[in-house]
């Protein structure tokens, strides 16, 4: 009775837990500098800004991260970026490094394994709810409702889920469930993924977000942790033994995700290979890109550089400092070059007579003369030398850089140093 007399909002009794440790092995040398949740995004963000503003605009002010894979410029980020919630407002937010907690020769085993090894510091907070998170997937969600479905139904535990083709779920979590969208299976990665009651052609994919009781949750653990078979992961073990052995809910996106009046569908994508990297961030030059970044509704927090504005220089014929359909961010100089529908990073410096044409390109990058550019992601900080050509010739881009299976072509400063 007193759930359902309960007026103030969940989220203030929620504790979000970002699961940031992964490296993200599919976007290749993007990676191995930095983890995947650390990639840079859309001009100005990273891609765990927005599990994190997500939680933050959802009325969440207690964050733990669980970091691991080469975490130094993530960490860098949360410290610089994060860290203006305050004790004295009961707010937290805490860096989880991979510490060996609880045994010194043990690392993070797996996605369970990160929260329980953590769970002196949850308890100390005393959370009603844990909000479990992907840390390296873009959309806009209010887990409020989320939470607010969980405590209505009484579940155990309340999966994230989205409505996706049935044979495009084939590489994801897929919860088969029933009329009332109780799961009653969960299937990692079927060849033949069941459909969704009433909707043939649907499939619902886990996105990676779970909501607990906090209680239920670190009882869980415990016991998951002392079964030498566990591979301590919410997928393979936590979630298919509450299907078994408690109730599992799915909570469909549709219903909490957060769309401005810009934006025509539910957005969610996972970024990590080059090619659906590339496109969601060349997305963004469109007149009306599906993801409204611009959006002060639901705003997407960051590490906020004070950087000068972007700058234009040269108008001679051939020689003329323009951007079409793009996005240019801050201390860039355009210097009689030309851009059509690429997205810039801070700090680029791209020289005279250069073309460059959907082009990603990840801060501190410098562009010398007459290049031509297309198709490309540019790692930060690299130097493109004057007149080199990318995006024309397949083959020899394959022979010097790495190609996407779509011939989008990744570019490394090592990459360019091969080059001799």
């Amino acid at each position: 009775m007193a759930e359902l007399l309960r007026t103030q909002p969940l989220a203030r009794d929620a504790m979000a837990y970002v699961l940031a440790g992964g490296r993200g092995s599919r976007l290749k040398e993007l990676t191995d500098r930095r983890a995947k949740p650390a990639v840079h995004f859309g001009g100005k963000t990273r891609i765990i800004d927005f599990a994190l503003s997500n939680a933050i605009n959802s009325g969440i002010r207690r964050i733990g991260v669980a970091t691991q894979y080469k975490a130094h410029s993530l960490i860098r980020h949360l410290q610089r970026g994060w860290n203006f919630m305050r004790p004295e407002r009961n707010e937290s937010f805490d860096i989880l490094p991979a510490s060996q907690r609880v045994s010194e020769t043990q690392w993070y085993e797996g996605t369970a394994d990160a929260v329980f090894q953590n769970t002196d510091i949850i308890e100390s907070y005393g959370p009603e709810f844990m909000v479990i998170l992907a840390g390296d997937h873009i959309y806009k969600m209010d887990y409020e409702l989320m939470l607010r479905q969980h405590v209505d139904q009484n579940a155990d535990v309340t999966v994230g889920c989205l409505e996706v083709p049935r044979m495009e779920a084939t590489g994801f979590g897929v919860m088969h469930v029933d009329e009332a969208d109780r799961i009653i299976a969960f299937i990692e990665k079927p060849a033949d993924p069941p459909a969704i009651p009433g909707k043939p052609e649907f499939a619902l994919a886990s996105m990676g977000i779970y909501v607990f009781r906090t209680k239920f949750l670190m009882d869980l653990l415990r016991k998951d942790a002392a079964d030498p078979d566990s591979s301590r992961d919410f997928g393979k073990d936590i979630i298919p033994y509450i299907v078994e052995h408690g109730k599992a809910v799915a909570h469909r996106f549709a219903t909490s995700c957060v769309r401005s009046s810009m934006e025509a569908q539910p957005y969610w994508r996972d970024v990590g290979t080059i090619d659906a990297y590339w496109e969601a961030n060349v997305d963004l030059t469109d007149v009306t890109p599906e993801l409204d970044i611009y959006d002060r509704d639901w705003p997407i927090w960051t590490y906020a550089e004070l950087k000068p504005p972007a700058k234009f220089v040269h108008d001679e014929d051939g020689r003329r400092g323009m951007a079409v359909s793009s996005v240019i961010s801050g201390d860039c100089i355009v210097s009689g070059a030309s851009l059509k529908r690429s997205l810039i990073f801070t700090g680029a410096r791209i020289n005279s007579y250069s073309h460059l044409e959907e082009v990603v390109m990840l801060p501190d990058c410098m562009v010398g003369r007459n290049a031509r550019l297309t198709r490309c992601v540019i790692d930060s900080g690299v130097h493109i030398p004057e007149g080199l050509i990318v995006g024309e010739n397949p083959k020899l881009d394959a022979k010097r850089f790495r190609v996407s299976e779509k011939g989008v072509v990744l570019i490394t400063q090592d990459m360019i140093a091969r080059l001799g």
